[in-house]
Parts: structure tokens; sequence; C-alpha cells
């Protein structure tokens, strides 16, 4: 087998720095001055291969209009590697370091009057980076960015010989309405993203998401693993509106890259006047050996962790909430919320959610009315303060839900206010309930300041669930592209969010997008929490809770139970059984439930509030079938969540289909095994056994939870 040494390659290493356990690799194509970045296992330094071929790949993967496109058949397909990205030279890096986190900035020139910086930053509470691209524009001419990337990570696998066949896998989350965050995973090989026998031709697989609802088929996630060497790289983007993932390949080295849908994806260009510059949305980015997925995943989502943990008092120790959306569907009253309250007025719940509905006229549905925002008199005869101040008495936190962005069709504002609502070649965008307003145009942020800040303070609401139930798609008019006119408008509408943590102090905020189609580390970063799904009683629940913890923190993950008066027991105990892998969140037939089974939701909301320190700082392990259809699942799930406070907890589901005589959730080293208390609809058969939590039933849909000290 041949050997290629950097020096053979033509590479010369510019900087290794070290992030926590992690490596961050910066080098330099000698001949052509472009300057790459890689990041491995500190703990795995000088185990790199010297029998693998590749080329240096621009940290910076940009395109700008005029320029060269890419060669080797990659024109149309991706701007990996463009003339622009090829002009861009290193320059110099600079390191700062501070209380919280240190920064490298890498400077890239290009003799046309264009500078690169890209931008690492690792918090050293993390076990991750966030990096970021800034274009600056230098010459005397506006030019036009067509792609602009916020992270590119190259050699992957640094650890394999040559291509390393039968090697390496792609981790993608697929995502659709309430099927979030299902794991799919593929071969190099499958995908086609073997070199040629040239190493001339590109291989590329681009994915992402276009339009406002950046969780809506993928999320924006890629993970690479090198089964060989137990090694995984992964990324997440945190924006609101169109982005791409890359997985690249020229030569023996895969690269991941990501940002900004670019212009033949997501319609996007940017034109950048001399003396002003573009910063991209953050990329987090990982690395680690061992653990499979699940590993490399939890490293990114506890990013998110030094966010929540700055949300309000109130949230930190995960307190309980009940929606009444599935007890009212949309109609909700002052009559009907009083009977709620009476019922759950003394049963430890801390928040109190008005959803959907509160603002419709007489005959119309709630969902083709939301934009007036103008208080029903017939629900609500009183007006909400009433209402609000009975939620108060009772102990809890008032909550409202608003739909800021977009407009239904039997609003007033609808048809009146045309002038501010977005449009695409000249026409409102309109979809089949919905219009949505123009967030960048100063009178709508002035219409929306009054109606829905103004509102939350003037009734003294210390809760809002924020929906979003349609998608803008491509972009809109009024900038030089309509990806542009996207991100612009959504940018804004991220201001304004911020705008509402502004002036309402101390308000816990509910990211909703039809369940989970925000479900991206922006808006995670500035919301207390999410709803996890549209997912309200299906038996799927607790498949779509655990998928998601490789997506965002569990102590950010709204989880519904809805229990109706015709459930059993068993059915009861599956049903608040799920919440355990988040938040737990209830809803439904509460002024009609029995004694017995408000008994067993009491007994869950118990053990909840026991293992809540465990949601809120824990590890996740994933064991049980092999799940194919969500809708009808087959076989059984455990999910064992490690605390850093000396305790563990696992949930146990079983599905449709015959049990295995034994399901066994073998601890890893250092957990707990002492059972110090259970949760299910009747007494369970589990112990622990050698390292191993063993549990037997044979019943279908059956729920059981173990705590461990």
């Amino acid at each position: 087998m041949e050997k290629f040494t950097k020096e053979f390659m033509g590479i010369q290493p510019i900087s290794s720095v070290l992030c926590g356990d992690m490596l961050l690799k910066y080098e330099m194509d000698i001949k052509s001055g472009m300057a790459g970045f890689y990041l491995i296992p500190a703990s795995m330094e000088g185990q790199e291969s010297e029998h693998k071929y590749y080329r240096i790949n621009n940290m910076m993967q940009y395109k700008l209009l005029g320029d060269i496109y890419p060669g080797a058949y990659g024109n149309g397909s991706t701007f990996h590697n463009s003339g622009s990205a090829k002009q861009m030279k290193y320059k110099e890096q600079q390191m700062e370091e501070d209380e919280e986190k240190k920064t490298i900035t890498t400077i890239l020139t290009d003799e046309r009057g264009y500078v690169g910086k890209h931008i690492v930053r690792w918090y050293y509470t993390d076990k991750s980076i966030e990096m970021t691209m800034i274009f600056e524009n230098h010459s005397q001419e506006t030019v036009t960015l067509e792609a602009l990337n916020s992270f590119e990570v190259g050699n992957l696998s640094p650890f394999v010989d040559a291509i390393g066949p039968n090697t390496l896998l792609v981790h993608r989350l697929r995502s659709k309405w309430s099927h979030e965050a299902r794991l799919h995973t593929e071969t190099v090989e499958d995908l086609q993203l073997e070199p040629s026998w040239s190493t001339w031709s590109v291989s590329v697989e681009k994915y992402g998401q276009t339009g406002s609802m950046p969780v809506k088929k993928f999320f924006p996630y890629v993970a690479i693993e090198d089964t060989q060497n137990g090694v995984l790289w992964g990324a997440q983007l945190a924006h609101e509106a169109s982005w791409q993932m890359e997985v690249y390949r020229q030569d023996d080295a895969l690269h991941i890259c990501g940002g900004l849908a670019d212009r033949e994806f997501g319609h996007w260009m940017k034109n950048v006047a001399p003396g002003e510059s573009f910063e991209t949305p953050k990329a987090i980015v990982s690395v680690c050996a061992g653990g499979g997925v699940d590993h490399i995943s939890q490293r990114l989502t506890q990013a998110g962790q030094k966010y929540a943990n700055k949300a309000p008092k109130i949230e930190q120790t995960l307190p309980i909430l009940f929606n009444e959306y599935c007890t009212t569907w949309g109609c909700p009253s002052h009559e009907n919320i009083s009977g709620i309250v009476e019922a759950i007025k003394d049963k430890g719940f801390a928040y109190f959610v008005i959803d959907c509905g509160w603002f419709k006229e007489d005959g119309v549905p709630w969902d083709i009315s939301m934009g007036d925002y103008e208080i029903s008199t017939t629900l609500f005869p009183e007006g909400l303060e009433k209402t609000v101040e009975m939620i108060k008495d009772a102990g809890m936190v008032p909550g409202i839900w608003f739909e800021i962005d977009n407009i239904g069709r039997a609003a007033h504002v609808y048809n009146e206010q045309t002038e501010h609502m977005l449009k695409k070649d000249g026409h409102v965008i309109t979809t089949e309930n919905r219009r949505f307003w123009d967030m960048t145009d100063p009178w709508v942020e002035d219409y929306l300041t009054k109606k829905v800040i103004g509102l939350l303070k003037e009734k003294g609401f210390g809760y809002m669930k924020m929906d979003y139930n349609d998608t803008i798609g491509i972009g809109c008019d009024g900038y030089e592209s309509l990806g542009e006119g996207l991100r612009k408008n959504m940018d804004a509408s991220v201001n304004f969010v911020r705008k509402v943590l502004s002036e309402v102090p101390g308000i816990v905020l509910e990211n909703c997008s039809s369940g989970g189609h925000k479900l991206e580390p922006l808006m995670m970063g500035i919301t207390s929490m999410a709803s996890f799904s549209d997912a309200h009683e299906t038996a799927e629940i607790p498949i779509i809770a655990a998928n998601l913890h490789r997506a965002i923190l569990p102590r950010q993950s709204q989880i519904w139970a809805v229990i109706r008066q015709k459930d059993s027991l068993k059915r009861i105990g599956y049903s608040i059984a799920n919440t355990f892998l988040g938040r737990m969140c209830l809803s439904g037939d509460v002024t009609e439930l029995s004694a017995e089974q408000w008994d067993i939701i009491e007994r869950g909301m118990t053990f909840y509030r026991e293992i809540a320190p465990i949601i809120k700082d824990g590890y996740t392990h994933r064991y049980g079938s092999k799940i194919t259809s969500e809708r009808h699942p087959e076989g059984w799930q455990g999910v064992l969540r490690v605390g850093e406070n000396g305790e563990a907890f696992a949930v146990i589901h079983t599905f449709h289909g015959e049990m295995p005589e034994e399901m066994r959730v073998e601890l890893p080293a250092g957990c707990p095994s002492t059972i110090a208390g259970t949760y299910s609809d009747t007494d369970i058969d589990v112990r622990v056994e050698n390292g191993v939590l063993i549990y037997k039933t044979k019943e279908n849909f059956k729920a059981a939870a173990v705590r461990l000290i």
C-alpha cells in the first residue's frame, strides 16, 4: 500500500488547538495556499493513517457570482470547490481566551480585496465547537454571494487507510409531521460516495430544507461514523430558514459542509457592498471516540445546556404543565377552563396554558382565525382577566397561545392589511388557509408588539406558546433573491421573539410549529422548551420522544399525555410514562376522571418529579427492537438515562407482537444498580442482575419505569 506523508502531498500544518477532548487541526496546501480544517479525538493524536491520499478543501467554501463554477462534474450539484473558494488563501490565525470560551479566528484573503474569517468558539462547558464564516468585501465594487457555508470539515476519516471500504456510515435525522427525528443510516457506498479510479470526478450527497419550517423533511444534522475505529463526527445548524448539508468526496477523504441553502438549492443570493460583511448562521460541530450515533448526538445537543440554564428560574426544576387543547379542541372559554382548573388545582401543575381559539369569532374555526387577536366576548364574557386571575389563584402560571407570524383567512386583517404581508412575484403569498406577515416591516412589528406583547403584559401572562402552522416556501420579494427575502424575514421573526423576552421579563416561551417543525438549535436556544410533536394520543409517542434525544435536550422536549375518561389504567400508565422521556404536559378529560384514574396519574407525577434532575442533566442509552413502522410498532423500546447526580432511570415500552422472555437493559459502567422505585399501572417483574436491568412482561402496549440509585 502506498504511503502518503503530509510532506509528499504538499500539506503543511498550521496549528493544532486543544478544545477539551477534541483536537482541532488546521493545515495548508503549500502550492495553492488554501487552508483546510478537521478535528479528531485528542486521545487519538498520532494514529492518523499515512496511507491516504487527499487534497485540501478550503475551510471557506463559497461562491461569488461571475466566478468559475466547480469542475469535475460538480457544477449543478454543488458549489463546493468553486473558483471563489480556490482563490481564498491562508493569511494568519488569531486566538483569544476569556472566562467562558476560547475563540480561534483564521483569516483568509483573496487578492481581489475579499477577506474570509473562519471563526471557531469553544465554550469550556461544551463538548462541541461553534463555527461561523464571515465574508468581508474590501474591494471597490459590490459583489454577490451565491453560496457561503457555515462549516467545512475534511479528511474523514483520517484513521482509515485509503478509502476505507465498508467503513464509513452517514447518519441523518429524517422528519415529517408527527414523525420527527427518525434515524436514517446509509453506507458511503450506498450513497455512491466512493471516489472514482482517477480521484477526479466529484461525488456529493446534498440535502436540506427550503422554507420557514426548518425541520420539515430533515433535521439540520449530519453524522459520519468510522466503524473501524469507533470515531464519529457530527454537525448541527442553528438556522430558521432554508439550509443545506453536503457530504462530498473526490479522493480518499470525505468532507461534510453546510449552512445557508445556496442559490441552486434555496434560491439564495446576497449582495455585499464595499465595506460591508456577511456572517453565516452558526454550526455546532463535534467529534468523539466510542458510543455510536447517540454519543455524538448528545455531544451536539449538550451545547444547548448553557442557554437552557439561562431560562427563568421556575424552569430549572422542569415543572409540570397542563395544556387545555386536547380538552377543548380549540374552543377554550372561561366556563370550561373553570371546570378544568377546579379539577386540577391541587395536583401540582405549575403552568396552565390557554391554547388556540380564545380569539375566534362565533361559528368560525380557530385554525383560520388567527391574526386579529381580539378576545372573544362569547367565550370570555368578562374578559381574559377573570380567567387569568382564577388560574393564578389556583397556584398556576397562566399561559396563552399565539401564531405570531401568520394570518388566517377568516381574520379581518387577512384582506385589509395585505400591503404588510409577504409577496412572491408581486402576489401575496397565500396557502390554503394562511398568509404571512412581513416581519421586517416596522408597521408589523408595532402591530404585533401591541397585539402580542401588549396582551401578555396587560393580562399578566407568564407563559406563551408560539405556534407556526404553515411554511412560506422558497422565499419572498423585496431583496436580491427569494432566499435572502426568506432569511431576512425569519431573522426578523427571531428578533421579535427576543423582543418578547426583553419586554416581558421572566416569561416562559414554548417553541411550537405544528409540533416539531422548529426543533433546531437557534430557536431552542432562546426558548424554554418546545412541543416535541403533534402526536397527541398515538402509540408511537415514546418512539418519537426517544428519537428526539438525538436532536434536542430532553429537558426542553414537551411531551403530551392526553388522558381520556375511557382510558384503561394500563393505557394511562403508558401515556404518563411517555412523558418521562422529556417534559410532562397533561391534557384531556380531566374533569371526568375517576379517583382510580387520578391515582395512577398522580403517582406518575410524583415519579416524574423524582427523576426530573436526571432528565435535566443526564446521558441517554437506547435498547430494544429495531422499529420499522412507527404507526404500527412491533417489539419493545428501552431508554436508560444516567444522571450526573449518581442516579438513573429506565423507561420501557412494549408494542405489538410477541415479547422476548426478558427485556434486558445493560447498565453502563458507573450506572447505579439499586432499584429505588418503579412506576406502572400494576406491580412489575423487574430486577437488576449482574449489571443488567431485567424486565419481564408478555403484555403489549405496557409501560414501566424504574428509578436506580
